[in-house]
């Protein structure tokens, strides 16, 4: 992202002072390069096109004049303007006096004290004497913040008269007060918190320093060329003297990253620091800009949001670069160091009950991948936002745009009977008590003895793990839906990739409340259904309802009813049979029979029958072979399996036709 990115598109300058101090006669010398003869009341607006100033800015110069203009039109202009130059006479004291007792208290009142102007105090007719007025203006500055600089010039010889309006650009573009305190002579906290904030983002290897290399690679991203190795040495050099814990181990450390930026700004550098700052996405008041945390994006209705392998890989680099004990998980004090760039954590404590933990219930990599998969599938602003805090803008990539993916709309999957998705989304419906809340946290292959031990505030209505899908990993997240006693879904209950009607099979009124659900809200739309029979570890009873689960699925065409129980292990084949009908919904219509084994019974026998006959006795007759050590034994088993499997993949595009 561009630093000029938040740049003012335009720069409005405003010259005030007292009669005759020369305030005209500066702008009319800056337009002609050369002292007019005859001085007017007051200067036309002047208008320097980008191209010929030195930031690239369009810049507006105003004049003022009280024998032409009231008091309310000074404040209109004040309002109006970016800058306020303050014009004295260097030889006239009364010039210098007005400074403080009208005009910088003029303009306090009229933008108030919420809002700081940036002033330049320019001290004109240097000409006319040869000692500096610095001595009677410096306590003005220290004692007036929003003062940036003072400038003394000459309208008649042309001295500093282009200085004073680059200073004046410098002060709108490059302003030191959000920056730097001068009567404590340190940067103010916002400035040390950004700062803080890009040090860790740019501290690669998570070690609290920035090497050379890392030093190279900020330098680059926020100037578009890396330091020469002498100039790197140098600055080094500058902070080792200047900063006792500036270096370590070679290394600048966070102080002496500050250190630098504070010698910058005292040294009237301050485009270098906003030049950082803005290339990591900071505006005028250290606020990060709402496009660098949403760039523009749209998403068709139909469609779904997922992460790019962009954005998997800088995620993973993440989660490596703080799991500083190398265990595959993240414990909370890693997590909170992991989110320290951040100004909130992102997930709450129902982030471990809604993703696979390990046995402490910290996060572990396939969980903290999970979580962000989830969140980009609900809410995407947030995840292009956090991605934005962690630092994924920069270098190669642009924006959060190359991390994230539209998926075709679901229509148009339907229609051509295939989808490129990995993410769909199965809603758990069923009634109080028939074990939805087990369902969700068995996804996560936590066991009944696991959930005891589960704080039930901490609970989410949501999972997400990877399901087998003919061996392609998939991301299913599970929906817990809240009906209560209304039975009615609403439009974002039924948006879903296919739906899960879960029953007890110990309590006979259960399945009717499927049943009925089906019949109301399922029947006649396009969402696949599945009935999941939980408790499956006891004894099944006859359910109050007319006919029986296998025979309502017949009558409806629907697959057979599946059983799941957490008790003692998860029956985890059931997710792999959501998620395949979530992915190949299409195959719903063709399976008629009455098979126990899987939604797509077609495909499934069929490579059955191609295993038995095909692939076992050729892994049979080459096993048989090893014990004479045939050297063309492994080359034989491959091109057998591949012969299986492309027989296989025929079958397959068949039956999807």
């Amino acid at each position: 992202m561009d630093a000029t990115l938040n740049m003012r598109r335009d720069v409005r300058i405003l010259l005030v002072g007292e009669a005759q101090v020369g305030k005209t006669s500066l702008i009319l010398s800056l337009v002609s390069e050369e002292f007019p003869d005859e001085v007017p009341p007051r200067a036309e607006e002047i208008t320097i096109p980008a191209d010929v100033t030195p930031e690239k800015v369009p810049t507006h110069i105003v004049d003022y004049s009280a024998q032409e203009q009231t008091t309310d039109q000074l404040k209109d202009e004040i309002l109006r303007a970016n800058v306020v130059c303050i014009v004295y006479a260097v030889d006239n004291e009364y010039s210098v006096q007005m400074i403080t007792q009208r005009w910088l208290p003029f303009i306090h009142e009229t933008v108030g004290e919420d809002l700081r102007m940036p002033v330049l105090l320019v001290g004109n007719k240097s000409d006319l004497q040869e000692e500096s007025s610095m001595e009677s203006i410096i306590p003005i500055m220290n004692q007036y913040p929003e003062v940036e600089t003072c400038v003394e010039c000459s309208a008649r010889n042309l001295k500093n008269i282009s200085e004073l309006f680059y200073y004046a650009q410098k002060a709108v573009l490059h302003p030191t007060a959000p920056l730097y305190c001068a009567e404590e002579k340190e940067l103010k906290v916002p400035c040390v918190k950004a700062l803080t904030r890009i040090f860790t983002i740019c501290d690669a290897d998570n070690d609290g320093l920035l090497k050379d290399r890392e030093l190279n690679e900020f330098q680059k991203r926020c100037f578009n060329a890396p330091l020469a190795p002498q100039a790197l040495e140098d600055v080094k050099a500058v902070v080792r003297k200047n900063c006792p814990d500036g270096i370590s181990d070679n290394g600048l450390t966070l102080p002496g990253f500050l250190f630098l930026h504070t010698l910058f700004i005292q040294r009237g550098r301050h485009e270098t620091t906003w030049t950082v700052l803005r290339k990591f996405g900071y505006d005028d008041n250290l606020q990060l800009t709402e496009e660098y945390l949403y760039p523009s994006f749209r998403i068709p209705v139909g469609c779904s949001t997922e992460l790019t392998h962009q954005g998997y890989s800088f995620l993973s680099a993440l989660f490596e670069k703080y799991d500083l004990d190398q265990d595959g998980a993240l414990s909370p004090d890693e997590l909170q160091n992991l989110f320290s760039v951040c100004p909130i954590m992102p997930w709450g404590p129902d982030v471990n009950n809604t993703v696979v933990t390990n046995e402490q219930g910290w996060i572990t990599l396939q969980g903290y991948l999970n979580q962000w998969t989830l969140t980009t599938y609900l809410d995407v602003p947030r995840t292009m936002e956090f991605l934005a805090y962690l630092g994924y803008i920069g270098g190669e990539h642009e924006s959060q745009l190359s991390a994230i993916t539209v998926t075709r709309e679901k229509r148009a999957d339907l229609a051509k009977k295939q989808t490129m998705r990995s993410v769909f989304q199965c809603n758990v419906i069923g009634p109080k008590g028939a074990g939805k809340t087990a369902f969700l946290q068995g996804h996560l292959g936590r066991n009944t003895e696991w959930q005891k031990r589960l704080k039930k505030e901490h609970l989410s209505r949501y999972t997400i793990n990877l399901t087998q899908v003919y061996g392609q990993d998939k991301y299913l997240l599970l929906h817990e839906i809240d009906v209560g006693i209304s039975d009615i879904l609403t439009p974002e209950d039924m948006d879903c990739d296919v739906a899960c009607l879960l029953y007890d099979v110990t309590d006979p009124r259960t399945f009717e409340y499927c049943a009925r659900m089906y019949k109301r809200h399922f029947i006649d739309s396009k969402v696949p259904c599945l009935l999941v029979g939980a408790k499956a570890d006891q004894a099944a009873v006859t359910q109050d309802h007319p006919i029986q689960p296998d025979e309502f699925c017949k009558k409806y065409k629907l697959p057979p009813p599946q059983v799941f129980t957490t008790k003692p292990t998860v029956n985890r084949d059931v997710y792999m049979k959501l998620a395949t009908l979530a992915n190949y919904p299409h195959w719903l219509l063709q399976c008629l029979c009455s098979c126990d084994k899987c939604a797509t019974c077609w495909c499934q026998k069929a490579y059955n029958v191609l295993r038995h006959s095909l692939l076992t006795p050729i892994i049979h007759r080459h096993l048989r072979n090893m014990q004479s050590k045939n050297s063309q034994f492994w080359l034989k088993a491959s091109v057998g399996a591949a012969v299986v499997a492309a027989l296989g993949i025929i079958l397959y595009k068949s039956i999807g036709r």
